[in-house]
């Protein structure tokens, strides 16, 4: 499948901004399950682009001169694998294991361990055992946009039961390496079959051991991952892998809107 891919990010501020830094992380990754056909990155300001230690690519945008917006866009074509559950072999320098740590994001408290301790995840199909998990955790804490936002962890959205992609993603992970099974974050797209606005998303890769690798599942749509999902970023939480994260200096109150447009075309 191709997608067709435009994302807008606008921040807008109510007294001048002197200087702002901002990780973008906006590229999708060069997996075997995806490829970009093109891609650009639109922003003020200068950009120096590296790879972190998780094998995303993250550019530096530093803005030196007073400013009351940032308008970054980016948009593309991306051709992915329209095979359903394809496992992916890491591509980043750090070890699965890594992907057991917990984080302020993740870490379960007594609630959530006691939910994952219903779960049989070394069960003979470990597929179908966290395809299960993924439809619980989902039934569990209902999809409500602004139910929380980015700073809030696994057991408060566990706690109030509402959340979003991003609350299904932490969930889902805190129960796996409770397990001791490594799991990451993945940032995001996903066609949902339409040509209209969409948010970006958030889904996990769960590790099935160094014969399969990464399996990834969609927490919130309960599937495996396929060709109508494009990834850009993974890491241990949504902090490590979010698509936009930076500092400022002024600037006042802060606005911010997001725009993502995807359509689908043939290969």
């Amino acid at each position: 499948m191709q997608l067709h891919i435009r994302h807008e990010t606008h921040y807008l501020y109510t007294e001048p901004v002197k200087r702002s830094i901002q990780n973008l992380r906006l590229t999708p990754r060069q997996e075997s399950s995806q490829r970009s056909l093109s891609w650009t990155i639109t922003a003020p300001g200068k950009q120096h682009a590296q790879v972190d230690a998780h094998g995303n690519v993250v550019h530096l945008l530093t803005l030196d001169q007073p400013h009351r917006e940032i308008r970054i866009v980016v948009q593309g074509i991306v051709e992915t694998d329209d095979n359903v559950g394809t496992s992916l072999q890491d591509r980043g320098n750090l070890s699965p294991l890594a992907y057991l740590a917990s984080t302020s994001l993740t870490r379960p408290d007594a609630a959530i361990a006691e939910f994952a301790s219903k779960h049989n995840l070394k069960d003979s199909d470990k597929q179908a055992a966290l395809l299960q998990l993924s439809t619980n955790v989902s039934e569990r804490i209902e999809y409500t946009t602004g139910a929380t936002d980015v700073r809030e962890s696994a057991a408060q959205a566990f706690a109030r039961r509402k959340g979003v992609c991003q609350d299904h993603a932490h969930v889902f992970i805190a129960c796996c390496r409770a397990h001791g099974i490594p799991a990451r974050y993945v940032s995001g797209y996903v066609y949902i079959g339409q040509s209209n606005e969409v948010a970006s998303h958030a889904w996990v890769d769960a590790w099935m051991g160094p014969d399969r690798g990464w399996l990834g599942i969609d927490v919130t749509h309960r599937s495996l991952i396929g060709g109508n999902h494009c990834r850009l970023a993974v890491g241990r939480d949504y902090l490590e892998a979010c698509p936009v994260r930076g500092v400022r200096r002024g600037g006042g109150e802060e606005e911010m809107k997001v725009a993502v447009a995807i359509s689908a075309g043939q290969q």
